[in-house]
């Protein structure tokens, strides 16, 4: 007789002051004043909603996006009692995740306790040397071989390559992990259960929604390849890009839109911009489920994928904003990251998604140890002529100091070089409250300023004369608060 599991998806509410960390599907972790960034963790409600869907019984606690305190938070987990926990881990958490790990251990007698993410997919064995963790599933798609590890706990089925264990003592493995899982057979996510309408950001209309349609960076015409910060592309992918089928993806839509969601955000990396094929079917299907119209999608993308037919198709579609990676403005920088793309390249699609009516977020990094003030200097100019360049409502930016998190490619670089200001394996210095790299800039300065852009005079005119409607004076307001808060996580250069 099969013997259901209890399992409880945690995401604990660490603090550090009144800053919450971003950690539930977040590529970049950073302690923030601001409350507008509440990411909607795909995979894990993924794993959930599996998992829900074999008669589980499930907890979906997530204390950091309610803001709730540690005595609520532990009493509601005691209370449920699971047979499993399971935790996303990120570098700048790793020795709180540990020591919770070990008090759970002591305190429960029988949970078992499960890790995912980027920073154990690196460094799997090293959460059993420090703590009293149970199992490790390595890499991205952890929903699929999380369905496989309690398949085995009560069915004793095969377990699927890339989990890490204890075996007598001793840490073992099933194999290499292997990226070929068929993305169709995933679930339809269970979005009551997982509470979809806890999450959102402030660039995105409310009620907004969070998807995948895919899992990796696609690059339009060209090899695969990845920036060599980036952990998830290394760590959870693999280098590699796939996309659920249109059908999967429509059948996703149709759900969010029966739930009332006015926007859906695609958080692919690059989202699905890279096969022209793909959208023009996924338009066709939507088109004849008379779905087009009764959402607006949002999604990441490259700048070298906005070419004029995309541009139009993607309106067509109903595609209102863009995530486009900027990073930087010199043509030297982007070669050394790996991005595979030019300045050139990148503001030619950012003009080209503006001239189709479509709004832009721009992503910024600075700090990079090679870089030179006059390089930074054209980052911003570049940023802030693509900011002004046609601006509409809802056009926005983000910049960020580079954290070459541990066990990346620019990590590796790194220790190499001699170009890290604090020690490799002190996780915790890893949470974007000060450089950990060397550079020749004030890198905390240049990003307040950059992120300053949006209080241009210029800017905020433009963007107040197209307002159009009142969702688009909330959307403003709300991104106001957010930028503010922002500003002042970048203000607090060197806190500890």
């Amino acid at each position: 007789m099969v013997t259901r599991m209890r399992i409880a998806f945690c995401y604990p509410p660490f603090s550090k002051g009144e800053r919450f960390p971003n950690l539930p599907q977040n590529r970049q972790f950073i302690y923030s004043s601001s409350r507008e960034v509440k990411l909607y963790p795909v995979v894990m409600a993924t794993a959930a909603t599996w998992l829900r869907n074999s008669a589980h019984q499930i907890l979906w606690l997530d204390g950091i996006t309610t803001r709730m305190s540690w005595k609520v938070f532990e009493e509601t987990l005691f209370s449920f009692n699971p047979g499993i926990v399971v935790l996303e881990a990120k570098a700048p958490i790793m020795k709180r995740l540990w020591k919770l790990i070990d008090k759970w251990k002591v305190e429960s007698g029988k949970w078992k306790i499960v890790l995912v993410g980027d920073h154990v997919t690196y460094f799997p064995e090293e959460s059993f040397k420090t703590s009293k963790v149970d199992f490790i599933l390595t890499g991205g798609d952890y929903d699929f071989l999380l369905v496989s590890l309690v398949r085995h706990l009560e069915e004793g089925r095969r377990l699927r390559p890339g989990i890490f264990f204890r075996d007598k003592g001793k840490i073992n493995n099933t194999g290499k992990l292997r990226l070929d899982h068929d993305l169709d057979e995933a679930p339809i996510i269970d979005r009551k259960l997982t509470r979809w309408q806890d999450y959102g950001e402030a660039y995105l209309y409310r009620p907004c929604a969070y998807v995948m349609f895919g899992r990796g960076c696609g690059i339009k015409g060209k090899e695969r390849g990845a920036c060599t910060f980036c952990i998830w592309q290394h760590a959870l992918w693999q280098c590699s890009a796939r996309l659920v089928s249109p059908q999967q993806a429509v059948a996703e839509v149709q759900n969010l839109v029966n739930l009332g969601v006015k926007e859906i955000f695609d958080d692919t990396e690059s989202g699905v911009l890279w096969d022209y094929e793909w959208l023009r079917k996924f338009y066709q299907l939507l088109e004849r489920e008379r779905l087009l119209g009764k959402v607006i999608f949002s999604s990441n993308a490259r700048g070298d994928q906005l070419d004029k037919n995309t541009c139009r198709l993607l309106k067509q579609l109903g595609y209102r904003l863009l995530k486009v990676g900027l990073e930087s403005g010199s043509n030297e920088i982007l070669a050394q990251i790996g991005k595979k793309e030019k300045i050139e390249d990148i503001i030619h699609g950012v003009k080209n998604a503006k001239d189709a009516g479509l709004r832009v977020m721009l992503t910024v990094m600075v700090g990079y140890p090679w870089g030179k003030e006059e390089e930074v200097r054209q980052t911003y100019a570049i940023t802030r002529e693509l900011m002004l360049y046609k601006t509409r409502a809802g056009d926005c930016l983000q910049a960020s100091v580079i954290i070459p998190y541990p066990g990346t490619p620019l990590w590796l670089q790194a220790k190499r070089n001699g170009w890290l200001i604090v020690e490799p394996y002190d996780y915790e210095k890893f949470d974007m409250g000060q450089p950990v790299l060397k550079t020749k800039i004030d890198a905390q300065q240049w990003c307040n300023r950059i992120w300053s852009i949006q209080k241009d005079p210029q800017f905020v005119l433009k963007s107040g004369l197209t307002i159009r409607s009142i969702n688009e004076t909330v959307l403003l307001l709300r991104g106001a608060k957010s930028l503010l808060g922002h500003i002042r996580d970048y203000m607090r250069t060197g806190e500890r």
